[in-house]
Formats: structure tokens, sequence, C-alpha cells
């Protein structure tokens, strides 16, 4: 019997954090790092390549076929709207879980001397680069995502934006040029979207193994075990709050805005989910969620296309709603009250923050550091979490991931792009 892709992967996985406990209690970092963690990075690294192309090819051959610039007004005004409604939605339930839970409060003296002076280092590093960010005025992540140079922006993938812009620029073009003349360029961009389509299937043909060896570096480069502890009723909230996101504010955006069954879109879109799981990002994962939202879903490839790339750049719930657990965890921990006016502040700042800072590297730690500096509460409070960051860093990449899908199933059906799809 073929195992399905999910299973392969979940299987990589599993073997994965086996093999690296195994090496960790038999102290050989070294020989993971040398010679298992490269198959992972070289994985990563072959889905990061792809992105960038998928992009461009995608949306052009998804908005020639609009053909109409009404059309696009129309799916980019319901794209955003939803991304901006399930980025407060996530922002909220966090703020409302981390009051009701109190993370912060089971923090000891100890644990909260040990955790800031072994990451001091590191929150010191992101707070820089927040400060870089913050300097630069209140319009410059909008002067950011014009690029000055198409082809530099498309050498970055932190350029996301930019290189969208370019291409939705060019897509408008040519359904505004006579049909006749957009046809050649059309059809080259369509033929080269199906040898990019073919060589995603290649790539993911190596997933499991390049799985499997991310597991294992994260087993061993985890810190020791007797820290967390003191950081599990955190990790417990936050990973509380993305569930919630999961299994209760996505299948019932589906079932009621879209019709569509939650069990048939979950099992539709498992490998892109697991895959965002491994590797913590929603980038390297986008061309497998186009994949699956397009071919199994049944999202027609223009809503896709659109959706999907934005989605991935500028729509982290699962990074919000962390965001708001984490501002109010290190505001307890450290004896910070934080009013009403405060809190609704830190749903402003981390919905806006989350759409502005898409451009900067280390994204979701520098839209944190943002968060935390409006809210008054000290930066230097990240290091309380650096410990356990990557292991929620991987929840919340399968939220963001999980919501460009709802988004783009439910903009698809408003506007009479879903189809059913048949021998899922």
């Amino acid at each position: 019997m073929k195992l399905a892709l999910h299973w392969k992967i979940l299987i990589g996985m599993i073997l994965g954090l086996i093999f690296g406990y195994l090496m960790k209690n038999m102290e050989l970092k070294e020989i993971v790092v040398d010679w298992v963690k490269p198959f992972g990075t070289i994985f990563i690294n072959l889905l990061k390549m792809i992105a960038v192309p998928l992009i461009v090819v995608s949306l052009i051959v998804g908005l020639s076929d609009l053909k109409d610039i009404a059309k696009l007004s129309k799916l980019g005004g319901r794209t955003v709207a939803l991304y901006l409604f399930s980025t407060v939605c996530a922002v909220s339930i966090g703020l409302v879980l981390a009051n009701l839970i109190q993370p912060g409060d089971y923090i000891n003296d100890e644990s909260r001397k040990s955790l800031l002076e072994n990451f001091a280092g590191d929150a010191a590093q992101k707070i820089e680069l927040a400060e870089k960010a913050k300097n630069s005025g209140p319009l410059q992540p909008l002067v950011d995502v014009v690029p000055d140079n198409f082809f530099k922006a498309m050498t970055d993938n932190a350029s996301m934006l930019q290189v969208i812009l370019f291409v939705i620029l060019l897509g408008i073009g040519l359904i505004l040029i006579d049909e006749n003349k957009a046809k050649p360029v059309v059809d080259f961009f369509k033929g080269l979207n199906d040898v990019i389509l073919k060589i995603i299937d290649i790539i993911m043909l190596g997933a499991p193994i390049g799985v499997f060896a991310l597991m294992v570096a994260l087993m061993v480069e985890i810190p020791d075990f007797s820290t967390l502890n003191a950081l599990l009723i955190y990790a417990l909230t936050v990973v509380i709050g993305l569930a919630i996101m999961v299994f209760v504010l996505y299948p019932t955006l589906l079932i009621v805005l879209a019709k569509y069954s939650p069990i048939k879109f979950f099992k539709a879109i498992s490998p892109a989910q697991l895959l965002a799981f491994s590797t913590s990002s929603s980038a390297a994962t986008l061309p497998v969620t186009m994949e699956r939202v397009t071919e199994h879903v049944g999202v027609d490839e223009e809503v896709s296309s659109f959706v999907l790339p934005l989605g991935a750049t500028v729509n982290m719930d699962g990074t919000s709603l962390y965001q708001a657990v984490v501002a109010v965890f290190i505001a307890q921990a450290m004896g910070i009250p934080l009013d009403l006016q405060t809190q609704l502040m830190i749903v402003v700042t981390a919905t806006l923050a989350s759409i502005g800072s898409a451009a900067v590297p280390s994204a979701g730690m520098v839209m944190l550091v943002i968060v935390l500096g409006q809210a008054g509460i000290p930066e230097a409070g990240l290091a309380l979490i650096f410990a356990i960051d990557r292991p929620l860093d991987m929840c919340r990449t399968v939220v963001n991931v999980t919501s460009d899908a709802t988004v783009a199933t439910v903009v698809a059906s408003s506007i009479g792009k879903l189809h059913e799809v048949e021998n899922q």
C-alpha cells in the first residue's frame, strides 16, 4: 500500500524526535549538527528557492485570468477584510487566555534570573532590530513595500511584499492591454507555472527525510529541560489559544461563510500543516499550501495565487496570538499591571505590526518588541521566553498556514470560485 504524503511526513517527524532524544542523551550533538541537520537545511532552502518564482508566475497567471479590474478589487477587498478580522480575533483570544490563566505568576525568582541571564544576548539582538524598524518613521512600512529594483527584491525572501506589488502591477497591465497582445505572455507564464508545480512535486519527495533531519536537530539543540518546566504553563496558554483558532474559529468560518466541511478541509491541507510545523516558515511552506488548496480543497488558481502569497507575508494569526500572550506573561512575571486601555492598544499594535513588519528579518520577534515597547513592558523580558520559542514557533506557523488556507477557501466561495474535488 502506498502511504500518503502526510503520513510519510508524520513518520519522519516521530522518528526524528526519537532519534534526536537518543542522540541528546548520548551527548552526540556535534554528529547531528555536522551530519544530520544539513539535510534539513537543504530541504528548507529548496522550498525557499522555489517560493519567489512560484509567487511571480502563479500570481501573473491568476490575475490575467480575472480579465477585469473590478474582480481584482473585489478579491483584494474581501481578502484584506478577512485577514484583519482573523488577526484581531487571534490577539483577543490570546489576551483573554493570558488574563484567565495568568502564566506569569508561575515563574519563580530563580527561573526568572536564570532565563534573563542565559538569553540576554538574544533579546538584545532582537531589540536592536526593532529599534531600527521603529526609528524609521510611521510610513516606512509603506515605503518598504515599493521596490527600487524588482530583481533585487526577487533575490530576498524577506522582500515578498515588494515582489507581490510589482507582479500585481504586471497582472493589471496584462488585463488592460489588448487580449491578443497579452496572450503570448500569459501562455508563457502558464507553461512556466506547470513546470514549477512539477519541481515542487520533485522537492516533496524528500520531505520525510528533510523533516526527520529538522526534528533531530531540534531535539539536540533544545535547552536544558529543567528550565523549561517553569515555562510549561506559558506554553500551554499559547497552545490552547492556537488550538481554539484551528479547531473553533477556522471551522466556524468554513461552515458559516463557505459551507465547506472542516474535516474535508483539514484532510486536504494536512501535508502543508505538517510541513509548516517542521519548517517554522510560512514562506517555505507556501508552495505546498498553494498546491493543496488548489488541487485538493478546490479553490480556483486565480484566487489561491493571489490570497495565499499575500497571506504568507502579512497574515500571521498564530504569531499575533502568541504576542498577546507573551506581552501579558512578561508583564505578570515582572509584576507590571496592564489596564484595559493598554491591552486594547496591544490588539491594535499587534494587528498593525503583523502587516507592517512583514519585510523585517525575524519578523515575529521584531513585531513582539514593538508590541512590548508600545505597552510599556521592558523588552529585556524577551529573554524569559527564548528557551521555549522554537517549539511554539512551529505551532504558530501551523496556525498561520491554516488561516491562509481558510481565508482562500472563504474568499473563493464568496465569488463562486470554489469547486468540488474528486478522489481526495
